[in-house]
Order: C-alpha cells, then sequence, then structure tokens
C-alpha cells in the first residue's frame, strides 16, 4: 500500500532485505550527501551495521602526486620512475624504519661512553641493540605486505611471491658478505638480514597466532641453543664473514649467522615472526596503534622489571660471580650496560637472565621487541595528524638499503674517530637531503628499485603466468598500503597485487 502524499516516510537505508526497493519517500540526510562528517548515527538514522554508514576507520584517499601526504590517514603518494603510475606509501612506517636508520648511524658513529661520567651515554642505551631490533621487526611487517598483507596469497601468486622472497634473501646475503670485503668497524646485518629472509618464509604460510607463538618460542628457547652452541661447538668467529669466507668455510660462517654472531638468525626470528604477524594485523585502524603502544610499553617494563628481579634479588649476580671467579659485580653490570665482548660467555645459564644490548637473551629480545612495537604504533599515530611533520625522517625510510650501503662505504673510507658529533650530522643531513630529493624526482631508491626488479623477474621466470587467471590476489587495506624497502624489502601496494 502506497503512502499517503501528505504523510512523509523515512527509509532508513541500508536495512533492506535482499531484493527489496525502498518505498518512495524522504531519504534521511547522509554524510555522503551532505559533506557532514559530524553526521552521527542517530541523525542519519541507520543501523550500525548499515553499509551506507560512513565508515570512520577508512579516511578518504589521499591525492595524487608526485609527494602528496593527507594529514588524516598519513598515506602519500610517489610516483614512479616513468611517471605513468603512483604508490601508496604510509608516513608511520616509513618513518620508524626512517628512525632505525639513524639509531644504528648514531651507534655506528657516536661514542657509547660519556667521556667525564665513564657511563654509557643516553644515544647508546636508547639505541643499541633496540634500533636493529626495530629494522628486523619492520623487516617481518615488509614480509607480511610481500605475500598478501591480511589475506595471504593462495595459488600462482603464492609460489611467485615464495620465489621472489627467496631471490631476494641470496641477494642480501651474497651483497652484505662482499660488502664486507671492505675494512668496515662495524657489525654488518646484510648478511644476517639475508639469511632471516630466507628462514623467514615457512613463517609467511601462518596465521597471526602461529607467528605470535612461534615469536615467542624463539625468544624463549634460541638463547638456550646459542648458549648450548657457543659451549658446545668448536667453530671459528667471524668479526664480519665475507664472501670469500664463505667460499673456504662455508661451515663455520653458517654457524656463525644462524647460530652465534652478532645477530644470530635463530634469536632474530623473534622480530621476523613478530613483525610478520603485526603486518597481518589492520594497522591503519587507531585502536591497534594505540594498543601497539600500550602492549610494547608493558612488554618492555615487564622484561627491564624481571631481568632486574631475577639478577639482583633472585641469586642471578651471585650465581654468575661464582661461575666467574674472575669477574666482578662490577665487570657483569658492565655486560649489562654495554653487552658482551663479543659473545656471552657459558659458564652459567643466570647470564640469560640480563637484559643488555646484543645479549641476545629472552629479557634483552622482550625488551627490544617492546620498544620496537612503540616506535612503529607511536609513528603511525603521528602520522595521522602531523604526517607532513615527518617527511624527512619518512624520505629516509623509504631507501635503506641504499643509504645504509653508503653509510658502511663511508665508515670504511673515513676515521670518524676524532669528531664523531659532526660526522654524525654530516651522514643525517645527507641521507636526508638525497633520501628526499631521490623520492621526489625518481621514487623508489636506486639499490631498492634493482632488488625490486630482480626479485619481479625471478618471480615471473619461474612461475610464469598460466593460461588461466591466477587465484584471487589479496588486497590491502587503503590506509596501510605502503610501498617500502627494509633492507631492499618492498611492502604492499593498495592494489590487488600480483608478483
Amino acid at each position: 500500500m502506497n503512502a499517503p502524499q501528505n504523510q512523509s516516510r523515512e527509509v532508513p537505508e541500508g536495512n533492506l532485505a535482499p531484493g527489496e526497493r525502498p518505498l518512495p519517500g524522504p531519504r534521511p540526510p547522509r554524510a555522503v550527501w551532505t559533506a557532514d562528517p559530524q553526521l552521527s548515527r542517530s541523525e542519519s538514522g541507520s543501523d550500525p551495521s548499515s553499509p551506507w554508514e560512513p565508515d570512520q576507520q577508512s579516511p578518504p584517499v589521499p591525492r595524487r602526486g608526485k609527494h602528496k601526504i593527507s594529514h588524516s590517514t598519513g598515506v602519500y603518494r610517489v610516483q614512479s620512475r616513468d611517471g605513468r603510475k603512483t604508490a601508496r606509501r604510509t608516513v608511520g612506517i616509513d618513518a620508524a624504519r626512517g628512525l632505525a636508520m639513524i639509531g644504528m648511524i648514531a651507534v655506528h658513529t657516536l661514542p657509547a661512553l660519556n667521556p667525564e661520567t665513564g657511563e654509557p651515554t643516553w644515544v647508546w642505551r636508547l639505541a643499541a641493540g633496540h634500533a636493529s631490533a626495530l629494522f628486523a621487526l619492520l623487516a617481518g611487517v615488509s614480509l607480511a605486505f610481500l605475500t598478501g598483507s591480511r589475506k595471504r596469497d593462495v595459488g600462482r601468486d603464492r609460489l611467485r611471491s615464495r620465489v621472489s622472497l627467496t631471490v631476494r634473501a641470496l641477494i642480501l646475503l651474497l651483497f652484505g658478505l662482499t660488502l664486507n670485503l671492505l675494512p668496515i668497524p662495524v657489525f654488518d646485518i646484510l648478511p644476517y638480514y639475508g639469511l632471516l629472509f630466507l628462514l623467514a618464509i615457512p613463517f609467511t604460510l601462518l596465521s597471526n597466532r602461529a607467528n605470535l607463538v612461534a615469536a615467542g618460542a624463539f625468544a624463549v628457547v634460541a638463547p638456550f641453543v646459542m648458549q648450548l652452541s657457543l659451549a658446545g661447538i668448536d667453530y671459528t668467529p667471524y668479526y664480519n664473514a665475507d664472501i670469500a669466507d664463505l667460499a673456504v668455510d662455508p661451515g663455520n660462517v653458517l654457524i656463525d649467522l644462524l647460530l652465534t654472531g652478532h645477530y644470530p638468525a635463530i634469536t632474530w626470528m623473534t622480530f621476523i615472526c613478530l613483525g610478520i604477524a603485526l603486518g597481518r594485523m589492520p594497522l591503519n585502524r587507531e585502536r591497534v596503534q594505540v594498543g601497539l603502544v600500550i602492549v610494547g610499553a608493558v612488554l618492555a617494563a615487564a622484561a627491564v622489571g624481571l631481568s632486574n628481579f631475577l639478577l639482583y634479588r633472585a641469586g642471578g649476580m651471585r650465581s654468575i660471580l661464582e661461575a666467574n671467579p674472575e669477574m666482578s659485580a662490577t665487570d657483569v653490570r658492565w655486560v649489562v650496560k654495554l653487552g658482551p665482548d663479543p659473545v656471552l660467555p657459558t659458564t652459567t645459564n643466570w647470564w640469560l637472565v640480563i637484559d643488555g644490548p646484543h645479549t641476545n637473551t629472552p629479557f634483552a629480545l622482550a625488551y627490544s621487541a617492546g620498544l620496537a612495537m612503540v616506535a612503529l604504533g607511536g609513528f603511525l599515530l603521528l602520522s595521522r595528524t602531523a604526517g607532513r611533520w615527518l617527511s624527512p625522517i619518512a624520505s629516509i625510510g623509504t631507501m635503506t638499503l641504499t643509504l645504509y650501503t653508503l653509510h658502511m662505504l663511508f665508515l670504511a673510507a673515513i676515521d670518524i674517530s676524532q669528531h664523531p658529533g659532526f660526522w654524525f650530522f654530516i651522514q643525517i643531513a645527507v641521507a636526508a637531503l638525497i633520501a628526499t630529493a631521490w623520492l621526489k624526482a625518481l621514487g623508489r631508491g636506486p639499490l631498492e628499485a634493482l632488488m625490486r626488479a630482480a626479485c619481479r623477474w625471478a618471480g615471473r621466470v619461474v612461475v610464469p603466468p598460466g593460461p588461466e587467471p591466477d587465484a584471487a590476489p589479496a588486497t590491502a587495506p587503503v590506509e596501510t598500503v605502503p610501498q617500502s624497502e627494509e633492507a631492499g624489502t618492498r611492502t604492499e601496494e593498495a592494489v590487488p597485487r600480483r608478483e
């Protein structure tokens, strides 16, 4: 029955059963008509499940351009080299990666001890071990993006992406070992990254919950395996193993990279698995970003508190001193402050309760993982309102493989011991200028572009397009669709992706 002409009938939008059409009559106002973002559910007369309800978690897509930032989402577009298309990136993820790059430069360049007090500097306390852990966690996030983000790749896409990851891992491993032929005065992380990427491929097939469980298992079990390896395996330790060492002594090099080195892959898989799990979460949502900050802060505080309790209250210090009569309590505290030299002693498992940088103990891993989560969540939150102000540091985060390589070459060529503060600021300023200019002019960094081209080519050669369409590709959330490089790692694109 039709409604009387003098009686208005309001028809809520989106509440109709399939196949039904709305009855004649005026419609309730909607924000899509009025452009009024303050229109509430009660004013619109729609149900909370209405498909017409404005999605508060999906802000508008940013404008096209070479380097346009959306203030509300922290997403910006970068034009490709040929100028035919643009890629969306997330400022918060790039900024977190840029912070990790700056932290590693600081640790490699600035002194660890204050010359006046003899205590570790605040830069060392904040960045030593934590900057590289943030790098590793973001590498895991990138691996999640590379393999379908929240919807994991299936079918031929899955096989092609795994081939690409294998090529990426081998390139990083061999490139890092070749770079170590130079007299680099710091530990180079690239060979470890290559092995980490290779080990991470099976974990990209797992669910979020499985990766979180794997991260916890690596954090708890892997340090004991590391200590058993240090005590029970007769091997030659390497400072920075190079490609020649791999050719003549592959066994010792692999043991060093996997079990006993500065960044042993078996313990650092903690950050990779955690990063994969985070990368499959809806990182564009504010509640997830706030959750990262809260959970990360609680995890870091709990790790430090429990470590101090076990070391100083539960008999840890006494047991360590009994097992190491040549050491004093001050010596043990210096290991906690500065890290092992070069590896953690194996005289007792009580060494595994300390949380010092690069000790690779369960508490050190949890402490660094918590701080990395705080940094990631904090930058994602900050980019929602101040994305443009993060542009310089985010630009550094878009080409970390290129900038890290330049940093290694710089350390091998220049003596920075005389004026470390000056050389630190020079490196940061040059990195920011190069990254900003390159990003606006050409987009992806040079080494990142070569890496991406090689991996895509290998994926297409090994898994060529079939006669029938591939299985449905994964579609990433619009807001968190960065196409970033983490030590050569490309993250997901904003459109359905095929490797």
